[in-house]
């Protein structure tokens, strides 16, 4: 059990120490995450969708 305790208040001094961002950048983070995968899955669905038609081309 003391070991538990210890290991919690050792979670607590550390999390103390963490740089947590500010709002402006958690937003701005948070903001290019959504664009990317916005983009890379527009991406994939327009890759996909040609590979689907090559392969009806060449076996159809």
């Amino acid at each position: 059990m003391r070991r538990i305790l210890e290991f919690f208040r050792g979670v607590s001094r550390e999390m103390k120490k963490v740089s947590w961002p500010k709002r402006k950048e958690l937003t701005t983070y948070t903001i290019t995450v959504i664009a990317t995968v916005v983009i890379m899955s527009v991406f994939f669905a327009v890759v996909d969708l040609g590979l689907s038609e090559l392969i009806r081309l060449i076996l159809g």
